[in-house]
């Protein structure tokens, strides 16, 4: 009797010790847009003069403003595929194998995912919406399709102003779904019945094309005007891509009124203090040239801020060069795990704990940068366009392996099959009518059927003409990445400096496109190989 009153006594303390260290550790929540590039009002703060003076963002800039706001984050890979591949197993997209190519992704179980490594720490885990590709087998990041998604309430909040627009009433369609992502959050929470510390991702897919033209400022009042002269010199500056700009800025503010949902639910269910909260995006702008799908900053450039009270001092901007790798190691670190040593991110907890701001780490001072296939359509024999990038704070330099092919893929008389190019009503609407890997949107559309202007010319060349092996910008005089100096002498030594230091991470982390001859790259998605 006494024996089994001592083990008795035991497993009560262990068991007491264990709801201890559970009630200190912290819940984390993860609001990540799909398609969100670097657009969010606290960085028009930082850089006026650009669009993002029109966009009013305040529950992200809350985050940012209570914790940590990152002016130098950057996806792995401007497609979601392979960037989420790489935020779910800290690793670059090429050491996911297929769990890095759209359109047949498949997760080796002996690949890592964060969500499950955390859960095998006794965390409760879910989701609801996009976190990964529909039909992945059950060892997949998230245990397979439905395993872990709260959806109960509905997830028409991914096609927002689609909803939004059609309801008699503004406001009350907005609510509509407002109450959707309260209602599945709500689900997640009360679904720990253990109370048990817990990781939920949000991920929403608004951002995403195709959004309702006009919604911009007839849902947010955004004056598609009010851009006139503040966007990207590789963009024409003309009433039809100022009004796409401003559609797609009104759908970032529709994600962060989500987060407000999120963050004021958190609040009433006294969660707020111990919630870590990051939120960031999975690429840059679709649609648009050098947008998603692009290794230029448009393309891979993303907000990234973190909350976490009482252990990340608040107030801070860093300059600290940050890739979405580094994200799986930190969650794991904040949840008192160590990270995996297969990871190739780095835990920012060493620059989040940090009561600096600026440049924190000297070592955080490039981010590495990849594409190979986005859509499997975009060329003939579904061939990719491989391409690898190192981004500094005064560089970007871009290596193009297969400088032959098209970027954005072919579209008629550019490799792909005769025949007149499509009209301006399916350009802008069906993705795959040409150039399959820039998305189908009113912005491609119109740079297509003036292609044969002589002013608007460039546009066209920038957004689908081929592309040299090798590409430099200086961006103390080029921020915006327009003019490729990698032929001038005068760069020659910044040239080999960078491409010897891009080759060797590839070297180090075994991208076959170093290390072999590329060739598994282009077999089809559905074949053998990555």
């Amino acid at each position: 009797m006494k024996t089994i009153f001592r083990v008795l006594v035991v497993l009560v303390a262990v068991a007491s010790r264990l709801a201890a260290q559970d009630a200190q550790r912290p819940n984390i929540l993860f609001a990540f847009a799909d398609d969100w590039g670097r657009y969010a009002s606290a960085y028009g703060k930082l850089e006026p003069g650009g669009p993002n003076d029109l966009v009013h963002t305040p529950h992200f800039d809350r985050v940012a403003r209570e914790g940590v706001l990152f002016r130098n984050a950057f996806v792995t890979a401007p497609s979601c595929t392979p960037c989420r591949s790489s935020l779910l197993s800290g690793q670059y997209f090429w050491r996911t194998g297929r769990g890095a190519i759209l359109q047949g992704a498949v997760w080796d179980a002996s690949i890592p995912s964060f969500p499950l490594l955390l859960e095998a720490e006794g965390y409760h885990i879910g989701y609801t919406s996009k976190v990964w590709t529909p039909g992945s087998p059950a060892h997949a990041p998230f245990g397979g399709p439905n395993k872990y998604a709260y959806k109960k309430h509905g997830q028409a909040f991914n096609g927002f102003s689609q909803r939004v627009s059609s309801a008699n009433d503004i406001d009350a369609g907005k609510e509509h779904l407002y109450a959707q992502v309260r209602g599945n959050f709500v689900d997640f929470l009360e679904a720990n019945a253990g109370e048990n510390p817990w990781c939920y991702w949000f991920g929403s897919t608004n951002c995403h094309r195709k959004w309702i033209q006009g919604s911009g400022k007839a849902l947010w009042g955004i004056d598609p005007e009010g851009l006139k002269g503040k966007l990207p010199p590789f963009l024409p500056d003309v009433p039809v891509v100022r009004e796409d700009f401003a559609d797609y800025l009104g759908e970032v503010q529709a994600f962060d009124a989500m987060l407000g949902v999120l963050i004021q639910q958190l609040k009433e269910a006294g969660a707020l203090e111990n919630t870590i909260i990051v939120v960031s995006g999975d690429h840059g702008f679709p649609g648009m040239p050098q947008g998603k799908c692009n290794l230029y900053d448009f393309g891979v450039a993303v907000p990234l801020a973190v909350r976490w009270p009482g252990k990340v001092p608040a107030g801070r901007v860093l300059d600290d060069f940050v890739n979405l790798i580094d994200l799986a190691p930190t969650f794991l670190e904040m949840a008192g795990e160590q990270p995996l040593a297969v990871m190739s991110g780095k835990s920012l907890m060493p620059i989040l704990s940090s009561d600096q701001s600026g440049q924190v780490d000297p070592t955080r001072d490039h981010v590495i940068v990849g594409r190979e296939r986005h859509v499997a359509k975009a060329r003939r024999r579904q061939m990719p366009y491989p391409q690898r990038a190192i981004r500094t704070k005064d560089f970007l330099y871009i290596r193009n392996f297969k400088p032959d092919r098209w970027p954005m893929g072919s579209g008629p008389g550019m490799g792909a099959a005769d025949g007149p190019m499509p009209s301006y009503e399916k350009l802008r609407e069906n993705t795959f009518a040409a150039f399959a890997d820039l998305d189908a949107s009113p912005s491609k559309a119109w740079i297509i059927e003036h292609r044969e202007e002589p002013e608007m010319a460039k546009y066209f060349q920038i957004a689908f003409g081929r592309r040299p092996a090798e590409e430099l910008y200086d961006l103390r005089k080029d921020p915006h990445q327009m003019t490729n100096v990698a032929t001038d002498k005068a760069y020659a030594e910044t040239l080999a400096e960078l491409e010897g230091r891009l080759l060797g991470v590839l070297r180090e982390t075994g991208d076959p496109r170093v290390t072999g001859d590329g060739a598994t790259y282009d077999l089809p998605p559905f074949a053998d190989g990555p």
